[in-house]
């Protein structure tokens, strides 16, 4: 499965390849539902060990210093056996494509799918 790279973004070509592995290991272990909240808006829930909220954190800040059209909001809750934690991932409009596919792989990748 691709994923839609845009002009926007300012990750030089050849580290791109490893923050998409980094975002895949986040939905492979840890996205437990995707929910595509609009057409700019997608929701993902995640569950993890104490340290899932500052992975997650450091990450989406990592991803917004190259593709600043990225709005995340991260909000974390105590869990049974860690840390609950609902990711929202916004963009503007022209965007859109960029969040569909980004919605795309998490699906694919938390389902267990080939990305």
């Amino acid at each position: 499965m691709s994923f839609v790279v845009p002009d926007a973004c300012t990750l030089p070509t050849v580290d791109r390849p490893l923050r998409l592995a980094e975002f895949d290991t986040l939905f492979a272990t840890a996205v437990r539902q995707v929910e595509t909240v609009g057409p700019t808006r997608t929701r993902l829930r995640l569950t993890g060990p104490a340290g899932l909220e500052a992975t997650v954190r450091d990450l989406t800040a990592r991803e917004t210093e190259c593709c600043s059209f990225f709005m995340f909001t991260t909000t974390a809750e105590p869990a049974d056996d860690g840390v609950a934690v609902t990711l929202d991932v916004q963009v503007p409009a022209q965007y859109a494509d960029v969040l569909e596919s980004l919605t795309r792989r998490a699906s694919a990748v938390s389902a267990g799918r080939p990305a």
